[in-house]
């Protein structure tokens, strides 16, 4: 049974402020889209990687991969169209797809392997973290709601799913005109459990200056062998 990896890149960088796509942005000296893919491309049990990129850096994402066996596509208006183009691209021999967002190139090597054990067993899973902050529902600048924070957890990246089961949500969001913030929504309209692997509070998402300074530091941490 084969798995491939989607690699979601089709962000422009907005809330980072920069001139260029934030995934071209360098940590450490290599670009984020670099550091996320060669996580996948070293990995034995990822067969092939397909990433889905903004049509206005397409280019700059074909020149940082280059030396790499990746399939690069144009992605859509959403994320949700985006990996909707990927999959396209994935081979229909493939058993299990990982979709993975392209600035977070920080996941750790137990967590893949977990993520495609337990797709492969269950169907769906999502990494996901135990929240740790306390969080507020607020209304017009009010607090009307605090959610018993033991039963709430932050959703990360990979996500990964038995791609046939993944194919069938997508379609059936089309057709219904379904919107969804992450894949496992789309499965979730299905009826099908989400199962979780734990994820850790380095795997972040690289959105916004601050995080970039986080991201220096880890990267520290990795290279060193010290995660």
């Amino acid at each position: 049974m084969s798995a491939w990896a989607v690699i979601v890149a089709g962000g422009t960088g907005t809330r980072m402020g920069s001139a260029q796509p934030k995934q071209l942005l360098t940590v450490g000296g290599i670009t984020i889209i670099e550091r996320t893919v060669r996580l996948f491309a070293g990995n034995p049990e990822i067969e092939g990687i397909v990433v889905a990129a903004a049509e206005s850096a397409i280019d700059g994402i074909r020149e940082a991969l280059d030396a790499y066996p990746v399939i690069v596509v144009i992605g859509g208006a959403e994320r949700q169209d985006s990996v909707i183009k990927a999959l396209g691209a994935v081979p229909d021999s493939v058993d299990v797809v990982l979709v993975h967002d392209a600035v977070r190139p920080f996941v750790q090597k137990r967590v893949i392997a977990e993520c495609i054990a337990k797709a492969r067993e269950f169907g769906a899973v999502s990494v996901m973290r135990p929240l740790k902050e306390t969080i507020k529902v607020v209304e017009d600048g009010i607090v009307v709601e605090t959610p018993d924070r033991s039963r709430l957890w932050i959703t990360q990246t990979p996500q990964a799913f038995r791609i046939a089961l993944l194919r069938k949500a997508h379609e059936r969001a089309r057709k219904s005109g379904f919107k969804a913030t992450d894949d496992c929504m789309l499965v979730e309209e299905l009826g099908i459990r989400v199962h979780c692997v734990e994820g850790d509070d380095y795997n972040i998402k690289i959105t916004t200056p601050a995080d970039m300074v986080f991201a220096e530091a880890v990267c520290r941490l990795f290279e060193q062998g010290d995660k």
